[in-house]
């Protein structure tokens, strides 16, 4: 995963010189305030930093439908020109409107980064580690805080500060980024399927995973071209072709047959009518007996991980090693000695080209080989001995039963299994993304289920894995393709649903409708829980906490006082965020919200009683700065990174960009209104009533995460999709 690390590790520049910015900008307005004589106008004041807000906002507006449609590494690449103008233009400045016209720029580079980096991220990370790795922008952000308050500390010691250097330095990170992201960042892989790109998409994810077999995760990024669907829930026993006596398979007309990743490997999926997780999880929100209030897919969503420490032994178990590598995390598997690779386009030029093949890029005649089977696994096995005919070019692509039926897998990560099945006698064709819910052998078969089709599991069978099933129709499948080729499914090219830009109906998908919920809900808490106003303006909050008294011995000014102070504390949110890295794919993220907002309450409502009664002036300073420190650290585990992860999650492929946007946006907006009307809230209620406001907040923030915000951790992006419109349709 070492390829997948350092891309995210690159983008994440992005972040810092937004760090970097508002460290910059928060030392340097006291000396700005001098130069231009704005201590009696708070309202220029509060415009000279928010100015940059207010270009965020407008890039925003339009970022996410452009990305969809051009693809997130340009963008990526223009955030880092405007931030290198901006640096220019602020080093110059002669008048505040200059300045405020370089701070806009700069706000358009921080919004495409601060927008896009996180989609970025998501889009190119590992299920497992996506929470680790999409958690970087907040280290570097901070890590850009820090040390652009040392800079500015050490220009603030000089006997005329220049403020204009303070900002200035920001071109030389600029240019670092610049380079990265033009020699070094690929292109998002799942923006490039959707597109149809397919060849160039292959070629990505095998840099971003080192190695050459990724054909379930295109395979899944295929399947997470379409938005919505009707999505059932389902329950299979998984076991080996051999657990079933003949008397028993002869009964079972519901057999169907599943093939892994490796040579001669087969197992037998059978629906059952046990009780999942999962299937639980329904059931109870189907007899509304959830807590009130509560959105129907936080159960769905608690219902994958409630057991995952337990099985994470059972996927290595040694009953049934092959069985258990079909369920591994991010296994890699040897290709097979009889792997059947596709070497060009297929019938190109026959008939109307729907089906031929996967080869959509027409690079220079350029050999795309294995890019059919990425999408349906081309298994050569004995099992069964017949092969269904697919539609033209498509031959081969499944594996059939004695019953009409077949089925392809492979694993895509996160404990989930990726599979087709076709019926023949219904003329069905569905996919299904598989969960382990249990595992067990001979010793633990008898009396685990309520009732299993075609009667009891035999004693003599080895072992079982109990499977939850999200069944839909595959995004390639084309029911017009279906009188041309009778005795199979068609699957149609992905340049044939390759999406030419965002299409704004599926914005009211129930699923896709449900997740802006979420996204926006927890945005606008976020802002509102003040972190951002308390960052712009903390060296002016301490001094007005009365820091200076902590450091006057050093003989130093309060300026430069402050100043330290905020750097410090700085310093102290970096390994905050490195247990946040720790827990994010671990503990999870409603985990951390759940466990570090009521921290922040408890800092705030001692900032209040702190400003409210008179304690002296050094236990004044003293507990008003250990209680903005805890208040950062905190945020910076759980509130700070979390929603910005949640919304590069939750969102389905194709309107990815889009919704992340209108988050974005809702993001940047919040931002404003804090960030203007804090100094005038300082004059007007001071900092007691301002810290009351924000735990006020933080505890609607409480109540909305425990009844809306559900547990991605570890799922793979389509997947997580998927819930989403269960949930939808269970509500």
């Amino acid at each position: 995963m070492a390829g997948s690390v350092l891309v995210a590790i690159a983008a994440s520049i992005g972040n810092l010189l937004q760090g970097w910015d508002n460290a910059t900008i928060a030392g340097a307005v006291l000396y700005i305030k001098k130069e231009f004589n704005l201590e009696s106008d708070p309202m220029i004041e509060g415009l000279i930093v928010a100015t940059s807000l207010i270009g965020a906002t407008i890039i925003t507006t339009f970022s996410g439908a452009v990305s969809d449609s051009v693809g997130r590494r340009p963008m990526l690449i223009a955030s880092s020109v405007l931030y290198f103008i901006s640096g220019l233009i602020m080093l110059w400045s002669p008048n505040v409107y200059i300045l405020l016209l370089a701070r806009l720029i700069d706000g358009f580079g921080i919004g495409l980064a601060v927008t896009l980096v996180p989609v970025y991220i998501s889009e190119t990370a590992p299920a497992e580690i996506r929470g680790l790795l999409n958690t970087l922008p907040q280290f570097s952000g901070s890590g850009g805080m820090f040390l652009s308050y040392c800079m500015v500390f050490g220009v603030s010691l000089m006997p005329r500060p220049e403020w204009r250097t303070m900002l200035g330095v920001l071109v030389i990170p600029s240019l670092l980024y610049f380079a990265l992201t033009i020699f070094y960042l690929p292109e998002s892989p799942r923006w490039l399927v959707s597109k149809g790109k397919m060849a160039e998409a292959k070629r990505v994810l095998q840099g971003l995973r080192g190695r050459e077999d990724v054909s379930g995760e295109m395979a899944l990024l295929v399947e997470g071209l379409e938005v919505g669907g009707d999505t059932e829930i389902e329950e299979y026993i998984i076991e080996p072709p051999d657990a079933f006596t003949e008397e028993t398979a002869q009964d079972d007309t519901e057999k169907i047959k599943l093939y892994g990743p490796g040579a001669g490997l087969s197992w037998v999926a059978r629906p059952v009518k046990g009780q999942s997780t999962l299937a639980s999880a329904v059931s109870l929100v189907s007899r509304q007996g959830t807590v009130p209030l509560m959105d129907p897919i936080v159960p769905l969503f608690g219902s994958v991980h409630e057991k995952a420490p337990e099985l994470l032994g059972s996927m290595r178990s040694t009953l049934f090693p092959n069985f258990g590598s079909m369920f591994s995390m991010a296994e890699q598997h040897p290709r097979p000695d009889n792997w059947d690779e596709e070497s060009q386009r297929e019938g190109e030029g026959e008939g109307e080209g729907e089906g031929e093949g996967y080869g959509s890029d027409n690079v220079g005649g350029e050999s795309d080989d294995n890019l059919q089977s990425p999408l349906l696994s081309r298994q050569a096995t004995s099992m069964e001995g017949k092969e269904i005919s697919a539609a033209r070019g498509n031959s081969s692509l499944f594996q059939v039963g004695p019953n009409g039926e077949a089925v392809s897998g492979m694993g895509i990560g996160g404990g989930w299994q990726l599979a087709w099945k076709w019926s023949e006698a219904d003329g069905e064709f569905k996919r299904i993304y598989l969960h382990q819910e249990g595992a067990g052998g001979a010793g633990s078969v008898r009396g685990s289920f309520v009732s299993v089709p075609g009667g009891e599991i035999p004693e003599e069978s080895v072992g079982y894995i109990q499977a939850a099933a999200l069944v839909s129709q595959p995004a390639l499948f084309s029911k017009d393709l279906m009188g041309q080729d009778p005795v199979g499914p068609a699957m149609v090219h992905p340049a044939e649903t390759a999406v030419k830009g965002p299409k704004w109906k599926d914005l009211l998908e129930p699923g896709v409708t449900r997740a802006l919920i979420v996204g926006i809900g927890i945005q606008i808490l976020q802002q509102f829980a003040g972190i951002n106003g308390v960052l712009y303006y903390t060296p002016q909050i301490l001094e007005q906490a009365g820091v200076d008294v902590l450091l006057s011995n050093l003989g130093i000014s309060s300026d430069s006082a402050s100043i330290l102070i905020s750097a410090l504390t700085t310093l102290l949110m970096l390994p905050s965020i490195g247990v946040a890295m720790r827990l994010m794919d671990f503990s999870g993220r409603r985990f951390l919200l759940l466990a570090t907002i009521p921290i922040l309450i408890a800092s705030l409502i001692i900032l209040v009683i702190v400003n409210l009664f008179d304690f002296g002036t050094v236990v004044h300073a003293i507990l008003s700065t250990i209680s903005v420190i805890v208040y950062f650290c905190v945020f910076v585990m759980g509130f700070g990174p979390i929603p910005n992860i949640l919304c590069a999650e939750i969102f389905p492929t194709r309107v990815r960009g889009v919704c992340i946007a209108i988050c974005a946006l809702t993001f940047w907006v919040g931002d404003i209104i804090v960030t203007y009307t804090l100094p005038m809230m300082l004059n007007a209620i001071g900092l007691a009533g301002v810290f009351g406001i924000y735990a006020i907040v933080c505890v609607i923030a409480f109540a909305f995460v425990y009844l809306r915000v559900p547990e991605t951790k570890g799922m793979p992006l389509e997947v997580i999709s998927e819930f989403f419109a269960v949930g939808a349709k269970q509500a």
